[in-house]
């Protein structure tokens, strides 16, 4: 926790150095939009390995990683404190933010999603792959969509949304977490599991045998999403998210929490 610290302390004082465009305080109207009950509401979706987009829950109940340290540094511009909800995924974390119980997350952004959610830019752009579990006798993309193929998906996202358009012979299943989807994988109820090369990375040693395939079906961007019809609040955000790119405060977040290959969104 205190290499945390360091870390966020790191940030802020970059921030301050390298983001003058952005040190001025916010309009009320991106207050008012962005923090209506005083503190900035944020989800935010845990997993027992974090990845550039999933954050891990510490012993003490808090988040901390990539999305984390953005949400703190937003929070910390707009001058007020912020509040995390932890989602086991984002389809949860977008119904909190559609219907008002958090103002603001980091998700993958999809048409689904826009016409629930408002975006800023992405921060990051990820590859949807699949980790095949040994015996499934599956070494390439082409070979998971057959009829006895059982994929598995985090339900309510992106990456199942995108497997349910491209596979059109296998056998798709939604599960709650990443958690809940290893363990289909290692009781052999699920053949392949879809998500992003980078997560899938540093999950795939829990799979005894299982082996990431080459190559991708989908690109998923990942953005700050705030609710709909907030202008000043896309506004504020969109500016927020161009900064940190620009300022290299991204490229910090991911270098911090261990990403240093992770490459930032154009």
């Amino acid at each position: 926790m205190l290499r945390r610290k360091a870390a966020l302390a790191a940030l802020a004082v970059a921030c301050a150095a390298g983001c003058a465009q952005m040190t001025q305080a916010p309009d009320q109207a991106a207050l008012r939009e962005l923090a209506p009950t005083g503190k900035l509401r944020f989800g935010v979706v845990w997993a027992t390995e974090p990845s550039t987009f999933f954050v891990r829950k510490e012993a003490n109940g808090q988040p901390s990683g990539v999305s984390v340290d953005l949400a703190r540094e937003l929070a910390r511009r707009l001058g007020v404190p912020v509040k995390f909800t932890l989602e086991p995924n984002s389809g949860l974390v977008t119904d909190a933010l559609a219907n008002g119980s958090i103002d603001a997350a980091f998700m993958p952004m999809d048409d689904e999603r826009r016409k629930r959610v408002d975006f800023g830019p992405s921060y990051f752009v990820g590859r949807n792959t699949y980790l095949v579990r040994a015996g499934s006798g599956i070494d390439t993309m082409a070979q998971v969509d057959q009829p006895h193929v059982r994929v598995v998906g985090i339900s309510g996202t992106t990456t199942i949304r995108s497997a349910q358009r491209v596979l059109k012979t296998a056998k798709i299943a939604p599960a709650t977490s990443v958690d809940d989807a290893l363990e289909m994988l290692r009781a052999g109820k699920a053949d392949a599991f879809a998500l992003t090369h980078d997560t899938l990375r540093t999950l795939a040693e829990r799979v005894p045998g299982s082996r990431i395939l080459e190559g991708d079906f989908n690109r998923v961007y990942l953005g700050l999403g705030v609710q709909k019809n907030r202008p000043a609040a896309l506004a504020y955000v969109t500016r927020f998210m161009q900064d940190a790119k620009a300022s290299g405060l991204v490229r910090r977040a991911f270098d911090d929490s261990g990403f240093k290959t992770a490459e930032v969104a154009p």
